[in-house]
């Protein structure tokens, strides 16, 4: 591994060339033209612990309305997050402060956001195709995804429910494993009973999902858990917020099988921003980090949690790994999965640490030339920026209506 000094020196050479990229007349025009869709910012954890308003509170946030604005973002899957641990016993209620917090953000801002349930919704939002009118105005598609299956609190009727509420993906574990799918982030701990992959009734809740038309979100989860959604998912799947482990060796990223897999099923990788996910040089040098902390503290902050920290450049002494290494994270996983299966998974507002050049949602340009300048069409940069998801949401519908003469179980 380089050393800290080594590391300082790749950083202030990768911020030189994050520093430079102009983004051109074309790029923009790709990105004006398309729709631009993020599957997943933490964002409401702000709006209810902060009181966060993204029309008037800028600062050090990745997510407001002025900073969308500037990369055309059409449609953000807001996470609904709740903190396993802190929130025992309560997790609906957390989870329904969460969701009532992105729904008063579009209400105290019709002007700029729009509550979105369906792909109709999304393009209405957006003023295209029959929505495309002369005095329609733009606005940004509010949509939810519920991060961590632990928060139906192992009721169907609780996820029905979230469903009629407007959320509309979920990811099946979060880091912890919960009674119904092994998570990635304790699959090698022994003091945690896993299930090898999804249970019985983890299964029917991916059936319940393809029926109601909810999309299932694999990333977080185990590897088998995984394989076991996409062998039972009768629609395509999404890892809303992941990497390629190829290239950052983090078990929250996909294998190349996995994204071969994936793209079998017809799904999408949503590319996730976070450092320690984009970069193998910053992964090592954050565990290490982490673990000489453990020991230097103590049991107590052995689950330090960074993305609870107010956002910052991550650990101290760890340079923001190069710009470069977030766009070859999307040319690798282009290249495995193929142009139809990527897209974009930012996790802005949950993460500390993002790569140079990206500092928050109107940085999205940046990934356009970038990508461009690799190669890649307008087709294809259409395709990643949101065609792709769009696509998937779509399907999901799909089956959803094929399968809306079955009984709900």
């Amino acid at each position: 591994m380089r050393t800290i000094i080594s590391l300082l020196l790749l950083s202030a050479c990768a911020f030189a060339q994050s520093a430079d990229i102009v983004v051109s007349p074309k790029a923009k025009q790709i990105e004006d033209s398309a729709i631009v869709v993020d599957t997943h910012a933490d964002t409401p954890g702000r709006f209810v612990d902060e009181n966060f308003d993204p029309a008037t509170d800028a600062g050090t946030h990745h997510w407001d309305f002025a900073k969308a604005r500037q990369a055309n973002l059409g449609a953000e899957f807001f996470s609904i997050w709740v903190d396993p641990d802190k929130y025992k016993g309560h997790y609906v209620d957390r989870a329904q402060d969460m969701i009532d917090s992105v729904y008063e953000a579009a209400k105290n801002h019709p002007d700029q956001m729009m509550m979105a349930r369906s792909v109709a919704d999304i393009e209405q939002a957006r003023c295209v195709g029959r929505f495309a009118k002369a005095a329609c105005k733009k606005k940004v598609a509010a949509l939810m995804g519920l991060e961590g299956g632990h928060a139906i609190d192992n009721d169907i009727r609780i996820l029905r429910n979230y469903y009629r509420l407007g959320v509309r993906y979920m990811t099946l574990s979060w880091s912890n494993t919960n009674e119904f799918a092994d998570s990635s982030g304790d699959v090698n701990n022994p003091k945690v009973e896993h299930h090898n992959g999804l249970t019985d009734f983890g299964k029917q809740i991916v059936q319940e999902m393809n029926r109601m038309g909810m999309i299932v979100d694999i990333s977080h989860t185990a590897d088998k858990t995984f394989y076991d959604a996409i062998e039972i998912s009768k629609a395509p799947v999404i890892a809303s917020h992941s990497s390629a482990r190829a290239l950052a060796n983090h078990p929250r990223n996909m294998t190349d099988d996995m994204l071969k897999a994936l793209a079998k099923n017809g799904g999408v990788a949503q590319v996730n921003f976070n450092c320690g996910f984009v970069d193998e040089k910053y992964r090592v040098a954050e565990q290490e980090w982490n673990d000489k902390q453990k020991q230097q503290q103590g049991a107590a902050n052995a689950n330090y949690d960074y993305a609870a920290k107010p956002t910052g450049q991550g650990p101290p002494a760890i340079p923001r790994p190069p710009f470069k290494s977030l766009i070859d994270q999307f040319d690798h996983m282009i290249k495995v999965a193929g142009i139809d299966h990527v897209g974009i998974g930012s996790d802005f507002d949950g993460v500390e640490c993002l790569p140079e050049g990206i500092n928050s949602v109107a940085d999205l340009p940046k990934i356009t030339q970038a990508l461009l300048d690799r190669g890649y069409t307008a087709a294809d940069m259409k395709k990643v920026l949101g065609g792709n998801m769009m696509r998937v949401f779509a399907q999901v519908e799909t089956v959803s209506r094929e399968m809306s003469s079955q009984p709900a179980k």
